[in-house]
């Protein structure tokens, strides 16, 4: 068996070097993407499989200018040039989408020439990577939830004309009442000062502020059902 030690990108000289890896990767490139021109033009299968044809039989030649002379598969020695796309074939003009065999085949190869480089650059094998260990403990993170706070007082009151609740949490009774006798003056400066601003029903005290931009109301009933009116 021949072995291929050299392989100009050029043009697809060792493909007719014996059966090894270089070959054998070729074969699966071009294989791989005459499949692909196939499921995307259909129409056109006929001449993709000679393009085949004339790519593993070594009859395509990429030129350095970017051009790609082909071989005739009749005789082998008439050419056909294909320039930016364009074939000098007959069957360039009529071929759907201009897809002549010599453009498919000068196609296939340069991306299998890509695939194939790619593929044997790229090492078999990976270096072994070492076993992955396990993250080290967190001896100084908290192994338990905080325990809740030893004592809670809870305070309920009128604000604004809406109920709200404050709930007040301290490690002893000292440090809440502090907390409790601070909250209770900020509530009451804060009655005092809505006390100024919000109209009072001079039955039932403050009215609350209607929900639909309807100004004030006294949200009482008198005795026979109706809405008292705050006068």
């Amino acid at each position: 068996m021949t072995i291929v030690t050299e392989y100009d990108w050029e043009s697809d000289t060792w493909a007719h070097h014996g059966d090894n890896g270089a070959r054998q990767a070729w074969r699966e490139a071009v294989a791989a993407i005459a499949e692909k021109a196939k499921a995307k033009l259909p129409e056109c299968n006929g001449r993709v499989d000679k393009a085949v044809a004339l790519v593993l039989n070594g009859d395509v030649e990429l030129l350095p200018d970017g051009t790609a002379k082909v071989a005739s598969q009749s005789t082998g020695t008439t050419m056909s040039y294909v320039v930016n796309g364009e074939c000098s074939c007959k069957d360039f003009a009529k071929a759907p989408h201009q897809y002549c065999k010599h453009r498919l085949s000068a196609a296939i190869t340069r991306r299998a020439q890509e695939l194939t480089k790619a593929k044997l650059d790229t090492p078999a094998t990976s270096p072994a990577e070492p076993p992955s260990q396990p993250p080290p403990a967190q001896t100084d993170a908290p192994t338990a939830p905080l325990p809740e706070a030893p004592v809670s007082i809870t305070l309920k009151a009128t604000l604004h004309g809406h109920e709200v609740m404050v709930t007040l949490r301290g490690v002893d009774f000292a440090s809440v009442k502090a907390q409790v006798e601070d909250a209770s003056q900020w509530l009451q400066a804060q009655r005092g000062h809505t006390a100024d601003t919000t109209p009072q029903c001079p039955t039932h005290g403050a009215m609350k502020l209607s929900t639909k931009g309807k100004g004030w109301y006294c949200p009482h009933k008198l005795a026979d059902g109706s809405w008292c009116k705050g006068k």
